[in-house]
């Protein structure tokens, strides 16, 4: 069964959001990789969101960033405002409440981030990259920048694994994902989805974080111990037609409390032109997108979230 006829037979009623197992995603068993790859398939056509386990990101890694971000976060508002994302370049830096506006009809999203993309942990003593800094919390930049690149080492796992599970050759997207990751540690977000290919998300046990299915129906998905959610965004849906869901998902702060996350989103390189994959395009599932320069429809999203 090709894409195309897989994709149109698939109902996206789902209950469960499945968990993978990525231990044997560098398998030099190529049938074992392949398998693997089916898992990911069917969770990406269905829900659009997996956990992964054994994913190799350490809970230290986890905590220490985790602490650094709310030590951060704790700080007043006039000290966070200094690296005023507006002031610095492609949107690195502070966002405070009320600041973007993902969902449309909202007067706001009642979140705060705080936007980093690469750069080299060690630099010999010259900071690398656009990324601004905070002067607080000590240790800040060091804690997130080794889960940013824990967390590149996951999705250069998950890439090759994504190629497989659509029929591509293992290393169809490495030229095209070089330089396209970046996270913002952040506090609630309205329903939306991603705008890029897919995202590493790191959930606070407390958050309530929902998925829209196909039937309207919001599913809960909870954080799960030594686990990590992938969601797919955008990007995959323009790539693959649809045949991959970029799924509407919502994170609700019903009791008050602050919570967190850090997703890291993946894209493509934002020279790529993103047109429907020839795999996925068929007489009965024409493509649905005209082609895009991902940097054009990424600063798209983000000039419409931010009202730039």
């Amino acid at each position: 069964m090709s894409l195309t006829e897989s994709a149109s037979a698939i109902k996206s009623d789902f209950q469960d959001i499945p968990v993978i197992d990525l231990s044997r995603a560098t398998s030099p068993n190529e049938s074992e990789r392949k398998a693997l790859a089916d898992q990911i398939r069917d969770a990406c056509m269905n829900a659009g969101f997996f956990y992964v386990k054994n994913h190799g990101i350490s809970p230290e890694c986890m905590d220490n960033a985790l602490k650094a971000i709310k030590e951060y976060f704790s700080l007043p508002v006039e000290e966070k405002m200094k690296l005023y994302h507006k002031h610095a370049a492609n949107f690195r830096g502070y966002s405070p409440l009320l600041d973007g506006n993902i969902e449309p009809g909202n007067s706001g999203d009642m979140h705060e981030g705080f936007d980093i993309g690469w750069e080299e942990l060690e630099t010999d003593g010259v900071l690398a990259g656009a990324n601004v800094w905070p002067e607080r919390p000590d240790g800040f930049r060091e804690a997130m920048l080794i889960y940013y690149h824990a967390s590149i080492a996951v999705g250069k796992v998950l890439f090759p694994l994504f190629a497989l599970s659509l029929d591509l050759p293992e290393e169809c997207f490495d030229d095209k994902t070089r330089e396209s990751a970046a996270y913002d540690p952040v506090i609630g977000i309205g329903a939306h989805t991603n705008f890029q290919c897919f995202t590493i998300l790191w959930q606070d046990p407390g958050i309530e974080l929902e998925v829209l299915s196909s039937e309207k129906k919001w599913t809960n998905v909870p954080p799960i111990d030594g686990t990590i959610l992938i969601n797919l965004g955008d990007q995959f849906a323009r790539w693959t037609n649809n045949v991959f869901k970029s799924p509407t998902h919502r994170a609700i702060n019903r009791n008050g409390v602050d919570q967190y996350s850090i997703p890291m989103f993946f894209g493509t390189d934002y020279d790529v032109n993103i047109k429907p994959i020839a795999s996925c395009v068929s007489a009965e599932h024409p493509a649905m997108y005209a082609p895009i320069i991902a940097g054009e429809y990424v600063n798209m999203r983000l000039k419409a979230m931010f009202g730039a």
